[in-house]
């Protein structure tokens, strides 16, 4: 008979199965990316020299000097092993667009994305939750069809058309919101107040996160129709529970836990769709920055951008597991035997 000790040991050897085969994960995942990112690259057409020359008319021995100062004229299988081996020291080496370390670059530009993300994940979450909740209560009503309506229309419109049309209305015609930028032009770093920087992130946050809100909506619907229809529920209508006592006790605490499961899941979709709504509104976030590399040929800043949103993507679907295990004890129990 096993007393509370090996039951603790049990435990902690699980969840230390459960973190080493992440790590392992994580790292092939990450040399994989790495990989085939470089060999796209490798493979571009863009002449990364043309592209950092610009109009520019320089002698062949000046094209040479630049293509050594940026290790370009070695075979792709040199530069990536190169590459690779600062990556491992810690060094992912210099941008060619934006001459500064790609750290640097990254940490900088990241900050922007994420309150752009973070903004955007709340609302997509919030707004498809509630939708969901209202359209599968009022099943079949015209306050459903509506919903149901509403997010298929959403779901089929592209990203960069719905944040041209966003910026037509709101900051064209009507004036309520800027063009684009983080922070008003006329002003200097440490003059922009928290004010102005909710101001110019409130029409591409509101872009990044209606196209998140169709899926989580329609399947906060479905998920919630199948529980009203439960057994449960109906022994909770016989005993005379009132229909809000009903969603409140029985609802929400059965589709919390599909609804974290796409709500996490959106986030490598947020990642991407912020690369439009960055380029869209000109926010200087780490999309915008990625679209330049990627028109400049910036190998590093590329390979630096392609491994965090990697490591970005990654701990959010782990959260997500972590936060399984606490909502869920039964797959917390199942995880760590």
């Amino acid at each position: 008979m096993s007393g509370p000790g090996s039951m603790s040991t049990t435990v902690y050897k699980g969840l230390g199965r459960y973190f080493s085969s992440t790590l392992v994960r994580m790292l092939t995942l990450l040399g994989a990316v790495s990989l085939i990112s470089f060999m796209l690259i490798a493979l571009s057409p863009i002449d990364p020299i043309d592209a950092y020359l610009g109009d520019a008319h320089v002698s062949e021995e000046q094209r040479a000097n630049i293509a050594e100062h940026w290790g370009l004229n070695k075979s792709p299988v040199e530069r990536y092993g190169i590459w690779i081996t600062h990556v491992l020291q810690g060094d992912m080496g210099e941008s060619i667009t934006y001459r500064q370390p790609v750290a640097k670059v990254i940490g900088e530009r990241f900050r922007a994305s994420l309150a752009l993300m973070g903004v955007a994940w709340v609302l997509s979450g919030v707004l498809g939750f509630t939708l969901g909740i209202i359209a599968a209560v009022n099943k079949g009503k015209w306050i459903d069809r509506f919903i149901k309506t509403f997010c298929l229309i959403l779901a089929s419109t592209p990203l960069f058309w719905l944040g041209l049309l966003f910026l037509m209305v709101f900051a064209v015609y009507l004036q309520w919101f800027p063009l684009g930028l983080a922070a008003p032009i006329n002003k200097l770093a440490h003059e922009v107040t928290l004010g102005d920087k909710i101001y110019h992130l409130i029409l591409p946050a509101l872009t990044l996160s209606i196209t998140g809100v169709a899926g989580i909506a329609l399947h906060t619907r479905q998920k919630f129709i199948d529980v009203l229809k439960s057994e449960y529920v109906l022994f909770a209508k016989a005993r005379g529970e009132k229909p809000r006592e009903i969603i409140r006790r029985h609802g929400l605490r059965n589709i919390a836990l599909p609804g974290i499961t796409l709500q996490f899941a959106s986030v490598s979709e947020l990642f991407g769709g912020s690369v439009l709504a960055e380029k869209v509104f000109s926010y200087p976030g780490l999309g915008n920055a990625a679209t330049h590399a990627g028109l400049k040929g910036d190998a590093p800043l590329l390979l630096g951008i392609a491994l965090f949103s990697v490591l970005f993507v990654f701990t959010g679907n782990f959260l997500a597991n972590v936060i399984y295990g606490i909502v869920d004890p039964q797959i917390r129990e199942g995880g760590s035997s």
